[in-house]
């Protein structure tokens, strides 16, 4: 057992009294009840350092206490059986207690302990059967009793429904520094140079502890010179032990998780985890989205509040350690490429090497100085996945190029006229992204690419058609063509069975002409109905935006698309948009903005979930929206000739709707369309404020309004629903400020006025159901710059059932109806953080979409 740590001892372990603090108040000791704490993070990140400072200074307060350390390691080595007998012994203070089976000990410490209050610590735990055997559930023990679990997993601790999740942080910059000066020579401090260099060691570092603990006794008894030399080398090889601790975590990874993490770590950190990424890395067989749920659960990568891929540097570091193997300075033996400098020089090898080694590459140059080996270089490449090239080549891809595993090639900025010449055969590629291509004449012939599922051509200036071997392709999932100026002849696609997306955008020349359906070109400009070309596909996104569309496009012919969910007219020169001609039962999502002649808007469909009209400067009315009950989301931004009638109507709807009960409801708006008839529901206050809950809330109330009103570009709205005793104060302070709020407020509101809405019911699945929160607090901050100037307001929202009850109404309605953006960090309302302290809600009120 450990020996408890004196205040001395503590005095070592820098920045470790706050973080022991923030546990032990997440222990709640003294509490009752069984509490079951996870400490995760990093390997090397102090979760081992806080667990035992914690256990030293309050293993007296127990009855039984044990420290189980190293568990990954010793239950490899010895099994689990001993790790079970140390528990007992430990706890029961004896010294021969033998355990012969796991579950022989599992019902020996079940049935010796439960009675007893118990302080038990297991350290690095990997598996989940290293708590099954350990610590099995909360009856195992007796009342009072505090399990700390530190584990690199976060999966594990949610399998074992722990009470909480403590996240360990790393250390600031001047804990960083003050560590790393306790393993350096203190002498040192004060040459100037030691400074400077102690501060790159910092950045290196990252606050991880174990690193900084490395790189100082490594560094302790070396001169300036040897530091300098030291560091330049770490930016080629990092320091082994700090890279072999790190790499525990990648060891426990699966083949296929360990290929994704590779990936990520090679070529996607800092990029947006968006469809495009996704793909690829679902045709590599990845299987991305349970694949990154893993890597994140294992502190591996992370992905930033606005849905980026990240990474601590140092474990990025260690993932180009793996790549890199025992040949860091010969890039063809290489799993991954990624570095221009490593292409170059593998240019200039004997074309004829074999480069079996080699996955995937990815490389950017410049477009006027084209890479002259390459292409015939690529073809030696024999279990190549993937190809992202962003610049010229000298000649285009040979007859043998490229290899037969290849399954996503994207070229950016070649200046060929073809890719290749004639008939290619590729059974594995799934995406093909060609991006600036200006001197393309016409995309490849399709034939020789069965598997194809996405393919993406955007700014090929003088692409004039596209094969006709486009339409048999029976996996195509995903077209999109974009800014193709003189793009005149596209291929029926009708018999495309899997097309789910559609993308014609910034094609101005592609509907004009009337036989388009047939590929051929007439001089006269008779127009041909679009319909035909879409019937009985099941696409569920379209996208013609910006493609010179006109009403009789549109509203001459029935579109029969039953399972489109989202539809992109903007840009179009439509002037009238009836619905009614339109059979698309499921649009969820609609945009119309910058249709600038656009006069009326009407039928929409009752799906409809998300209204975009952003600067429709013609629109008069959209029209009876009081059928269509799942409208939650609507922008009007820009001018629009709608008036503050149209936006009550508009408000009056909405609230009307399903919504108001059991989801969320946002609304931006121009100020000329606010009225004093709205604004004088609501009470002013604060940009950073509180608002008191009345005892019976969870009752008499369905949720809640915020109207924000600023002149910040990208304002970021959170909302803590918790328990404060400071909230009734709060609210005495904002109904002093009521009486004379309304009327200054509606007179000088000059910005873009947003209105929020936050059903109860809405959270039913977190830890609302606890009626201990009595207040929410509301403030604002911005993503990109200091806060100019918000105003907030805000009203709870009576119940329309008298006698509804939070607690006790079952909620029928089905959610998915109301229909969310794709992907979470790109929603408009997102929970960020839920305990049973607090909810916290993250509100994005303009250009979220």
């Amino acid at each position: 057992m450990l020996h408890r740590l004196t205040p001395r001892a503590n005095e070592n372990l820098i920045g470790i009294e706050a973080r022991m603090q923030d546990l032990k108040s997440k222990l709640d000791i003294g509490s009752g009840g069984v509490r079951m704490i996870g400490i995760w993070g990093v390997g090397g990140g102090g979760k081992t350092t806080l667990a035992s400072s914690v256990y030293s200074e309050i293993s007296s307060k127990f009855e039984g206490c044990c420290h189980v350390e190293n568990i990954r390691q010793k239950s490899m080595k010895n099994g689990l059986e001993i790790l079970q007998e140390k528990i007992l012994s430990c706890v029961l203070k004896q010294k021969e207690i033998e355990v012969n089976s796991v579950e022989e000990g599992r019902c020996l410490i079940h049935n010796r302990l439960r009675c007893k209050n118990v302080l038990l610590v297991l350290d690095d735990v990997d598996h989940l059967d290293h708590l099954q055997a350990l610590a099995g559930s909360h009856n195992w023990f007796g009342e009072g009793s505090r399990i700390i679990i530190t584990t690199r997993d976060v999966h594990l601790l949610n399998a074992q429904k722990v009470d909480v999740v403590h996240e360990i942080r790393l250390l600031n910059n001047d804990e960083a520094i003050e560590l790393f000066y306790k393993h350096a020579p203190p002498n040192y401090k004060a040459i100037e140079d030691f400074k400077l260099l102690s501060k790159d060691v910092v950045s290196y570092a990252g606050g991880l502890p174990l690193a900084l603990k490395v790189l100082g006794c490594f560094l302790c008894d070396k001169d300036i010179n040897e530091w300098r030399s030291a560091l330049a080398r770490l930016k080629e090889i990092p320091e082994i032990d700090i890279v072999e601790k790190l790499k525990i975590s990648y060891d426990g990874l699966k083949m296929v998780e360990k290929k994704l993490f590779l990936d990520i770590a090679c070529f996607f950190r800092g990029q947006y985890n968006n469809e495009g990424i996704m793909a690829m890395l679902d045709a590599c067989g990845f299987h991305p989205v349970i694949g990154i749920k893993v890597l994140v659960q294992k502190a591996l990568i992370t992905i930033s509040p606005y849905g980026r891929f990240d990474m601590h540097d140092l474990v990025q570091e260690m993932a180009y350690y793996i790549v890199r193997g025992k040949h860091p300075k010969n890039p063809e033996k290489h799993s991954r490429v990624w570095k221009k400098e490593d292409v170059l020089k593998m240019c200039a090898m004997d074309a004829t090497m074999e480069l079996d080694m080699i996955e995937a590459i990815r490389f950017e140059c410049n477009r006027y100085d084209p890479v002259e080996l390459f292409p015939p270089l690529v073809a030696n490449m024999k279990n190549l996945r993937w190809i992202d090239w962003r610049g010229d080549l000298a000649s285009p891809f040979p007859t043998n190029f490229p290899p037969r595993e290849l399954c996503c090639l994207k070229l950016d900025g070649i200046s060929q006229k073809q890719l290749w010449q004639g008939y290619k055969n590729l059974p594995n590629l799934k995406i093909l992204e060609l991006c600036g291509l200006d001197k393309l004449i016409m995309t490849p012939d399709f034939d020789g690419l069965p598997s194809l599922e996405r393919f993406k051509l955007t700014e090929s200036s003088n692409l004039e058609e596209i094969h006709p071997s486009i339409g048999r392709l029976e996996n195509l999932v995903f077209l999109s063509v974009e800014n193709c100026d003189r793009l005149k002849m596209s291929p029926p696609i009708t018999r495309v069975k899997k097309l789910e997306t559609l993308t014609c955008s910034w094609c101005p020349k592609l509907f004009m002409f009337s036989d388009i359906h047939s590929g051929r070109e007439l001089v006269s400009f008779k127009r041909k109905p679009l319909g035909l070309r879409f019937l009985h596909i099941g696409l569920k996104k379209l996208d013609l935006s910006y493609c010179n569309l006109r009403d009789e496009d549109i509203g001459c012919e029935i579109w029969d698309l039953s399972n489109l969910q989202r539809l992109n007219l903007r840009g179009n020169n439509l002037s009238r948009l009836d619905f009614s001609h339109l059979r698309i039962p499921r649009l969820k999502w609609l945009d119309i903005s910058y249709c600038e002649g656009l006069v009326e808007l009407s039928e929409l469909p009752s799906s409809i979930a998300i209204l975009i009209a952003d600067h429709c400067s013609s629109l008069e009315t959209i029209g009876d929206i009081s059928k269509c009950k799942w409208i939650w989301k609507v922008l009007l931004r820009g001018e629009n000739k709608l008036g503050s009638n149209g936006s009550e109507i508009l408000l009056d709807s909405m609230l009307q709707g399903n919504a108001i009960e059991n989801y969320f409801i946002h609304v931006t708006l121009e100020h000329h369309m606010i009225s004093t008839w709205f604004m004088v529901r609501f009470f002013r206050t604060s940009i950073q404020t509180s608002i008191h809950l009345p005892d019976d809330w969870y009752n008499d109330f369905c949720g809640f309004l915020i109207c924000v009103d600023t002149d910040m570009k990208y304002p970021i709205v959170n909302i803590i629903i918790k328990h404060d005793l400071n909230a009734q104060a709060g609210e005495q302070l904002i109904n002093k400020a009521l009486d004379n709020s309304i009327k200054s407020f509606t007179e000088d509101i000059e910005t873009l006025l947003s209105i929020g809405y936050v059903s109860f019911s809405s959270l039913m699945h977190t830890t609302l159901s606890t009626t201990s929160y009595n207040a929410i607090s509301f403030s604002i901050q911005n993503k990109y710059c200091n806060l100019l100037e918000a105003r907030v307001v805000i009203e709870l929202i009576p119940r329309k059932r008298k006698g509804d009850q939070l607690l006790k109404t079952k909620v029928t309605t089905d959610r998915s109806e109301f229909w969310d953006e794709d992907d979470d960090v790109r929603k408009t309302f997102r929970i960020q953080h839920d305990s049973s302290s607090s909810i916290k809600i993250v509100w994005h009120p303009y250009n979220w979409y």
